[in-house]
């Protein structure tokens, strides 16, 4: 059999105490934590001990002295970039927590670095992981919906003010709003069920929360088919999480995945389909307990049989992922030119990432 895979993880915050449940639970095999990084260093040697692995508050400290076949990116996503390309300069397999960077550019020459050194580079997205989005996606690229009419993301999620005091959460140069942070799983999604996406148009307000950046954004969008389709995301949805849906009306019929993560079959409603629709929920439904969903696991067991098999293409590539980075830039565009942009001009936020 071969070897476990080691891993070294950079960042240990919020994200981190998630993955120490996911690699705890059992879900995941055939790995072994063998360091950790962190310039807190009460966070790093908490992170350790769960695994017996090494600490460090040098990140250049702990990618000369390990010997890790795999490295986690878990910080603040304005930090994405220069820690990957750390890690992949350093020749390791990197994972990075989503987005895979702020800037498209700069995802873009990581992964031209990482295939120039035969690496795995790649971005977490693990609500595609979903069993319910993973039928919905067999639904469409089997043309279930036929001619394709709207479809519609909604994450109406609860930060408190709090979250928003770390220092980095909220922010322009590190993080963006609720559209990149939260919301980006499911703009995600959208993009990958149904996209291309063409143009959109965009508005933002802060509600409730004071940052930077937006708690509450809406647009419009037109896809490349012609159909249309919308977006609303918030934090500011009190007094707790209660949905993130993705919903999808066709010339032969419509679905909507819900829950509080893409984790629930709601609708499946089509036309001629005398398919038991409660069996059918129940098969691909999961109950969550927090907007993180279930899928960390089977997605992480995936890059594990891939290092383990000898190959280095990620469960979602750089180029894959960076198609939701686009459309983040075009949504903060939209709303800095007042106007309707197109995704083919390329267009960048003159202050995300920035």
């Amino acid at each position: 059999m071969a070897a476990p895979i080691k891993i070294a993880v950079i960042g240990c915050g919020r994200v981190a105490d998630h993955y120490v449940k996911i690699l705890k639970s059992g879900v995941v095999s055939e790995f072994q934590v063998v360091a950790c990084c962190d310039l807190d260093g009460d966070k790093a040697n908490r992170f350790a001990e769960n695994f017996q692995a090494k600490p460090f508050t040098n990140l250049e400290s702990m990618l000369d002295a390990t010997t890790a076949d795999l490295v986690f990116v878990l910080t603040p996503s304005g930090l994405h970039y220069e820690h990957a390309k750390l890690s992949l300069g350093h020749g390791f397999n990197t994972l990075v927590e989503k987005p895979i960077t702020l800037i498209p550019e700069q995802g873009r020459e990581l992964d031209r670095l990482a295939q120039e050194k035969s690496l795995m580079y790649g971005v977490v997205f693990q609500n595609r992981y979903n069993p319910a989005i993973q039928y919905l996606k067999q639904a469409v690229d089997n043309n279930r919906f036929g001619k394709m009419i709207a479809a519609t993301i909604r994450l109406r999620w609860c930060r408190y003010q709090d979250y928003y005091e770390d220092g980095w959460h909220g922010t322009w140069a590190q993080d963006g709003g609720v559209i990149n942070q939260q919301a980006i799983h499911h703009v995600d999604a959208l993009n990958w069920l149904c996209g291309p996406i063409d143009s959109v148009c965009a508005a933002a307000a802060n509600r409730m929360n004071t940052l930077e950046a937006e708690d509450t954004m809406v647009a419009a969008v037109t896809f490349e088919d012609g159909s249309l389709g919308t977006i609303e995301a918030t934090t500011a949805a009190r007094p707790e999480d209660f949905e993130a849906s993705l919903s999808i009306v066709g010339e032969l019929g419509m679905a909507q995945i819900g829950g509080i993560a893409l984790n629930e079959v709601q609708v499946w409603n089509f036309i001629d389909d005398d398919t038991d629709a409660d069996a059918l929920k129940a098969a691909h439904s999961q109950d969550v307990p927090t907007g993180y969903g279930l899928s960390h696991g089977p997605f992480l067991q995936d890059v594990v049989d891939t290092l383990q098999a000898g190959r280095t293409d990620p469960p979602i590539s750089a180029t894959d992922s960076l198609a939701a980075v686009n459309l983040v830039q075009a949504l903060y565009a939209s709303i800095e030119q007042g106007t309707w942009v197109k995704l083919s001009d390329a267009p960048l936020s003159n202050r995300l990432g920035l």
